[in-house]
């Protein structure tokens, strides 16, 4: 089953989140994970909070997933995304 890692991202170091960009998606490849939306406009539908930087990521099941976030290859891009940004991020499930 298909498992989506769901991030707003709040950026407040756009020079340094520049560099993290591009160190990421060739972390996704072991792990069969692909971008879904990353960075397109978005408009809030509900609640009070402004629309942020929205990120999405499927994966080809939750373990995939979870093994990408803690992976060594990911650790340096995860390093910098965190030092530059504020993020929320989630892990589910999709539909069988």
């Amino acid at each position: 089953m298909s498992a989506y890692i769901i991030a707003e991202v709040t950026v407040n170091d756009a020079g340094q989140y520049e560099k993290y960009k591009p160190l990421v998606a060739p972390t996704l490849v072991p792990y069969g994970g692909k971008y879904i939306a990353r960075g397109g406009a978005a408009q809030r539908l509900e609640g009070g909070r402004a629309a942020a930087r929205m990120v999405i990521i499927e994966f080809p099941d939750a373990q995939k997933a979870r093994a990408w976030w803690e992976s060594e290859e990911y650790a340096a891009a995860k390093g910098i995304r965190q030092a530059a940004a504020d993020t929320d991020m989630i892990l589910v499930e999709g539909l069988e």
